[in-house]
């Protein structure tokens, strides 16, 4: 690839992420406008639940079915597209007469939990695509910066821009984020249509690299193409060939189940503190959590600029464990000074376990790749709804304090689980290369004799001796032999 065209491909990557960080606002804002919304036009808390659990139901299912989209449908398409559902979907809201509000309500809950989820999974799985090769973790920190600058733009501006605008001003708004972005996704020099030539190569099973790997996952879309119930276990079967990726994917699942906790009690803990003004302890809370996420991604992408190295699989499951145990701390009624300094470490740990888990699971093909992304966003929203349910239970009857050292606890309990597992497998993978340098020295020291053997022979065959020369078969056979043993052994 030439400079120019990596830089071509740089600027319009950049571009595309400003459109993510706009549509992110919007849907930050979006969550706060919809949630206030609901309560406003139902009176009535439990349909504000039910409003997310569609959310994340309609994300559930988006998850599971997005391996199947994007064998379909070109990635450009889906990304364009799902910003154009999201935005139409908010229109529909604000031309809605009063008496269907509240279907049109659920019914846009469900568009922008599919829409959301099918953009993320084909943004995460299209990057090695658009960036090129070993420009993974830059991109992925470029993207979660853009993410967590507006997701405390959308938070802390949500109740300025409702109050003072009103709701259907807040959806016109969150609508024409969703528009912009949808204006970057065209931009991109992917095609919006998918290639029919390379969907026939695929289903044959024929890779363009020869990877047998991508023929099995060839032959396992033409079967899911045959028999739409396999979709769900051929994913399982296909992530389950690669090793811990289904305990990363697991332990991401028990990290949302941590996120939702968290959510949850930061107003109620934020109250305790003061019932008074209880946005302050909240609002202090993200803004300093962004700004070491932020800072993070510049760390993380310095180190990959000066060492052409990732954080990859380990980092994922060091970070995790420092994130849940920043998140714990938050919750011990430590001094202001001290929260502070906790949010900021919360916030990079969190970014970094952000990048590496996405990078990593850039690293697998193509196919494969959207597998793991699509089942690892079923996982991710299962984890956040079962946990907000259970969540907000529990702290009806336990302290912020245990609530979020349990759930956090859990995620810690796992990632030593997996860490030890990373960790093994180095192991066994740095034995396995001793091995393999041991017998290539062995190899190396055996090619001497073999040589001096070889031009005993030609001079036999020189001198005419035809006895010789038929006998000289032996030896050669004997070398190629002796070479096999080396490299067999």
């Amino acid at each position: 690839m030439t400079s120019g065209t990596a830089a071509l491909q740089e600027r319009r990557y950049r571009i595309l992420v400003t459109g993510y960080a706009i549509s992110s606002y919007g849907t930050f804002l979006n969550v706060v406008a919809l949630s206030l919304y609901v309560y406003a036009v139902t009176d009535r808390a439990l349909a504000v639940g039910v409003f997310m659990a569609v959310r994340l139901a309609a994300g559930f299912v988006a998850g599971l079915a997005a391996a199947a989209v994007l064998a379909r449908w070109s990635p450009k398409g889906v990304m364009f597209w799902a910003n154009v559902a999201q935005a139409a979907a908010l229109l529909l809201l604000v031309l809605a007469p009063d008496g269907f509000r509240t279907g049109t309500l659920f019914a846009v809950s469900a568009v922008v939990g599919a829409s959301g989820t099918l953009f993320m999974v084909t943004l995460r799985s299209s990057i090695p695509d658009m960036v090129g090769e070993g420009r993974h973790t830059w991109a992925n920190s470029l993207m979660v910066s853009g993410r967590s600058m507006a997701m405390v733009a959308g938070f802390a501006s949500s109740g300025v821009v409702v109050s003072l605008l009103g709701y259907t001003a807040a959806f016109l708004v969150d609508m024409v984020t969703f528009l912009v972005c949808a204006l970057t996704v065209l931009l991109l020099p992917m095609p919006m249509s998918p290639a029919r030539g390379n969907e026939e190569k695929d289903s044959q099973g024929e890779d363009v690299e020869g990877s047998q790997g991508s023929q099995e996952e060839g032959a396992d879309r033409q079967g899911r193409r045959r028999d739409g119930r396999r979709r769900v276990p051929a994913a399982l079967v296909a992530l389950g060939a690669v090793p811990v990726l289904g305990l990363m994917v697991a332990l991401r699942g028990i990290d949302a189940l941590g996120s939702s906790s968290h959510n949850a009690a930061l107003p109620v803990y934020s109250t305790e503190l003061d019932a008074d003004n209880p946005a302050v302890f909240v609002s202090v809370f993200w803004c300093v959590w962004a700004l070491g996420n932020v800072l993070v991604q510049q760390v993380l992408q310095r180190y990959t600029k000066r060492t052409g190295r990732s954080v990859g699989a380990l980092g994922f499951g060091l970070g995790t464990i420092a994130m849940s145990g920043t998140f714990i701390l938050a919750f011990a009624g430590l001094p202001w000074a001290a929260t502070v300094l906790v949010a900021l470490l919360a916030g990079a740990a969190d970014g970094l376990t952000e990048v590496s888990y996405t990078s990593h699971l850039q690293t697998l093909p193509s196919p494969l790749r959207t597998h793991a992304f699509g089942l690892s966003a079923t996982v991710e929203n299962l984890g956040f709804g079962v946990g907000m349910i259970v969540v907000a239970a529990a702290l009806d009857v336990f302290t912020p304090l245990s609530v979020v050292g349990v759930a956090h606890g859990a995620a810690i309990v796992l990632a030593l689980v997996y860490v030890a597992r990373v960790l093994r497998g180095r192991g066994a993978q740095e034995a396995g290369e001793a091995q393999e340098a041991h017998e290539a020295q062995e190899a190396q020291e055996a090619v001497p004799a073999s040589e001096a053997r070889e031009g005993k022979q030609g001079k036999q065959v020189e001198q005419g001796e035809q006895g010789k020369g038929e006998s000289g078969a032996g030896p050669a056979r004997g070398g190629h032999r002796d070479g096999a043993e080396v490299s067999g052994g």
